[in-house]
């Protein structure tokens, strides 16, 4: 017999099926139930085309769910934003993913301690050192790096954390079955076995060009601050600082040359109010006065 989790996790996995579709079932129905009682017609009620409506039908009566059995014992675990393990930090974002896939050591989803930490994927040959001098005091005080596994300094990010023996944690933008990009595979792995690697789409989900703007509120979502370590004018870091800003959280910049394209983006957020790093504890003096605010989901 189906339970409300395992309709929500199963409804998670229909094609089409968005946030804002979940939420509307949520709201239709907070058990769900009555969304599998439906005709294919029915299910256009919310907003549906017949092509979209006809798919989430076929995938809720015939189409094979994904199930934890399909992967090795263990390995992957279902947290749904019903579940007391849910971290309590993206309980207050207005869009908190429904569900989150994990691979890895959860419990750092409740750490208090989370920076996250993200740039632009064609670093400057001076980030590195740059990152060393004020990330390795952050994780050596036990403070667990949250970035999304991009190349460049997302990469640099959780590299560094591992080489200190330090928590971190990477979203994805896609499925763990399709690790993007694949340069990262086995940075991947290495996080699944020594932190923890987190995607709000089911492992046979391919990566698509949207899903890392969504990912981002996640990674700013989870963190009391973000970090931008270099950024471009226009890039998907400045995404990630826009979301923080909007979720109440705390948003530092390294600055750079202002003949550095790579700077622009940085020097911009800090011209707007972001913090100027230029040490260790221009982030862990602002950080004790994150305070969260509550925001409703449905």
């Amino acid at each position: 017999m189906r339970t409300f989790r395992s309709r929500l996790i199963q409804l998670h996995q229909c094609r089409g099926c968005t946030w804002k579709l979940m939420q509307s079932f949520l709201i239709f129905d907070p058990t769900l139930q009555s969304i599998y009682d439906m005709s294919a017609t029915q299910l256009r009620q919310f907003g549906l085309s017949n092509e979209q409506a006809g798919y989430l039908y076929e995938d809720l009566h015939f189409t094979k769910p994904w199930r934890l059995a399909h992967f090795k014992a263990g390995e992957i675990r279902v947290i749904t934003r019903f579940d007391k393990a849910y971290p309590e930090q993206l309980t207050h974002i207005y869009d908190a993913p429904w569900v989150i896939y994990c691979i890895g050591n959860t419990t750092l989803l409740n750490e208090r301690r989370l920076l996250s930490v993200v740039g632009s994927r064609k670093h400057s040959p001076d980030a590195r050192e740059m990152m060393n001098l004020i990330l390795t005091p952050i994780v050596s005080s036990g403070w667990t790096i949250v970035s999304g596994l991009a190349l460049g300094i997302d990469t640099l990010a959780h590299q560094l954390a591992l080489d200190h023996g330090a928590g971190t944690i990477a979203v994805l933008g896609g499925g763990f079955k399709w690790i993007y990009p694949k340069e990262n595979q086995l940075l991947a792995s290495s996080v699944a076995r020594e932190g923890l690697l987190i995607s709000e789409y089911p492992p046979n989900c391919r990566p698509e060009k949207h899903h890392f703007p969504e990912r981002n509120r996640i990674i700013s979502g989870l963190s009391a601050g973000t970090f931008i370590v270099e950024a471009q004018k226009r890039s998907g870091s400045l995404i990630t600082a826009d979301q923080a800003m909007e979720q109440g959280r705390e948003v530092f910049c390294l600055p750079g040359k202002i003949t550095d394209p790579s700077a622009e983006g940085t020097n911009r957020l800090i011209q707007q109010g972001a913090k100027l790093v230029l040490e260790a504890n221009d982030i862990l003096n602002e950080l004790p006065n994150f305070h969260e605010k509550d925001t409703s989901t449905i």
